[in-house]
């Protein structure tokens, strides 16, 4: 790494500190010297993840920015390039304008939303206690949670970007700001296709009236604003909105990509087709349960029944659908880790959906396995039990309040 580089790592880590100390959870000295050697020891190790190059650096982003570079930059966007929805696109239109290694500018953009998504995991705890070591171990533990050094860090994945504004939509929501939350979650949406497995946490929300219907139609608003720039720039707007659609057809035909799924016990379905339908099927099922789960115990629907629908939510819909990549369990290897936090007796959440996801993890990038992927999916079955448990403890009528 250059002195440059450097310099973006060593302000982003003052920035998470300031963020910190802005909430005002700092209350003595020694706590800000014990928070800034954390943070430091956070980054001194995404610091030695930086300069690993993976194949999607190699065959994707590097090319994208090196497209941007050659076609003036933000004049370029409405160029039909790689897989990836427009707002990422956006950064690195941006990137293609200065002069350091695209692959530390990219890295260094994933780990910036790295703070913001511990940032966020933090606020979301304190919507459950008031503690202030369970609100810092909360930041703490997102910023050194393996998953979140590899996506960023290590392997130059972007997935901290949608996850940090879907877990900030969830506690927006929470706290009386529903039309930020709604804001937030279409952002989410527009980085990635995957924040749909938490999405459908703002029904539950609408029947615990913590979101009002007027604010569904903040949505789409929302994301047509996201893609203004680009249309503006010559995109097709029918594009943008298809561009998922046309993302799912490039998804692979095969039931599990090192996904720890239901369908590493039956990757070899002799029926695919079939299987892969039982599968959406059942992913429709379960969100169709949720909602009548919700709405039949609305009147108990506290904070805690909420945070128990969006685990089971982020762990149970992909666990469920075919297709599914490595990554794809990140929100839930988050909200696990909120839940635990908030709730120290589920600890073992969020352990057993980071050990399903580093099996996965590994495969791809040691291009090999450590234990069978069905290892992964056996842990998440267990997650799911305990998250359906979890919520269903919170909506007994005689549950003692926390």
């Amino acid at each position: 790494m250059d002195a440059v580089t450097i310099t973006i790592l060593l302000l982003i880590a003052a920035a998470a500190l300031v963020a910190l100390y802005l909430t005002g959870i700092l209350k003595r000295p020694e706590h800000v010297i014990i928070c800034a050697v954390l943070i430091a020891g956070a980054f001194v190790i995404r610091a030695l993840c930086m300069s690993h190059v993976t194949l999607d650096y190699e065959n994707f982003l590097s090319h994208w920015v090196e497209h941007y570079r050659q076609n003036g930059g933000f004049a370029a966007l409405g160029d039909k390039i790689g897989n990836y929805n427009l707002p990422y696109l956006y950064f690195l239109a941006f990137f293609s304008y200065i002069g350091i290694n695209d692959l530390y500018l990219i890295k260094a953009l994933s780990i910036f939303f790295d703070v913001v998504l511990a940032w966020g995991t933090m606020q979301l705890v304190g919507v459950y206690t008031r503690s202030v070591a369970q609100r810092l171990c909360a930041f703490f533990l997102v910023l050194y949670w393996p998953t979140v050094i590899l996506n960023g860090a290590y392997w130059g994945q972007c997935d901290s970007i949608y996850a940090a504004f879907a877990v900030l939509s969830i506690y927006l929501a929470l706290t009386g700001r529903g039309a930020a939350g709604m804001v937030c979650i279409a952002v989410s949406f527009a980085f990635k296709l995957q924040a749909v497995f938490i999405m459908p946490i703002f029904v539950v929300l609408l029947i615990a009236s913590r979101v009002k219907l007027w604010h569904f139609a903040l949505f789409p608003a929302t994301y047509v604003v996201l893609m203004l720039p680009a249309v503006l720039a010559g995109y097709p707007l029918l594009d943008t909105v298809t561009l998922y659609f046309d993302q799912m057809g490039t998804v692979g035909s095969a039931l599990n990509y090192n996904s720890s799924s239901i369908f590493a016990f039956f990757g070899n379905a002799e029926n695919q087709s079939l299987a892969s339908s039982l599968g959406i099927f059942a992913a429709f099922m379960l969100m169709a349960g949720i909602f009548a789960w919700a709405f039949a115990k609305r009147r108990r629907l506290n904070d805690w029944a909420i945070l128990g629908f969006a685990v089971i939510l982020c762990v149970g819909i992909p666990y469920l659908l075919p297709h599914m990549h490595e990554r794809y369990f990140f929100v839930a290897d988050i909200l696990t880790l909120a839940l635990a936090v908030a709730a120290p007796e589920y600890m073992v959440l969020p352990i057993l959906t980071q050990f399903a996801s580093l099996l996965g993890y590994h495969a791809y990038l040691k291009g090999r396995y450590l234990l069978p992927m069905s290892y992964g999916a056996a842990a998440l079955a267990i997650v799911l039990i305990g998250a359906l448990a979890f919520t269903a403890a919170q909506l007994r009528p005689a549950r003692k309040k926390r």
